[in-house]
């Protein structure tokens, strides 16, 4: 962040821990999403989603512009909701139907949002399950701005 006064990795506070990012993952109650038209421009929707050790699933109905979007360039950011201390994902969107995978999905939402949803509600043919990977990642901490900002990357191997 050229121009920001941003501290060296051992300043400041220093990096921030990955556990600091996967538990605001895991708190957080509604996401941004963005994703590109096909002319380009940029869309932003709020989703429910469940952090799930690796992947961040969230779910929309078939026919949305974001999962329109999703399927002609899976490319996409998620971000947590709060700007004071965020958490951005960068990476790839990937559709599943796999029944194990739908029914570990409607179990983690019924879970985090104290829904009752039965699998059905992840019928492919009405709502897209789709699971994010991370390849980069971005946060801070809004009490340190200068010394907290850690990007992590990961491979595709995880």
């Amino acid at each position: 962040m050229p121009g920001y006064g941003i501290a060296g990795p051992e300043q400041g506070s220093g990096l921030l821990h990955w556990s600091w990012a996967a538990e605001r993952l895991t708190a957080a109650r509604n996401y941004w999403v963005v994703s590109v038209w096909p002319d380009g421009r940029p869309h932003t929707m709020p989703v429910w989603g469940m952090w799930d050790d690796a992947v961040l699933w969230f779910t929309t109905a078939a026919g949305s512009r974001k999962a329109r979007n999703l399927r002609a360039d899976p490319r996409c950011c998620v971000s947590t909701e709060d700007a004071s201390d965020p958490v951005i994902i960068e990476g790839v969107a990937r559709f599943v139907t796999d029944p194990a995978v739908l029914q570990r999905v409607i179990d983690l939402m019924n879970a985090k949002y104290r829904t009752g949803l039965g699998v059905d509600f992840l019928d492919p043919a009405a709502n897209a399950t789709i699971g994010v990977r991370p390849q980069r990642v971005f946060s801070m901490r809004h009490s340190d701005f200068t010394g907290s900002p850690t990007r992590w990357v990961f491979d595709d191997e995880r």
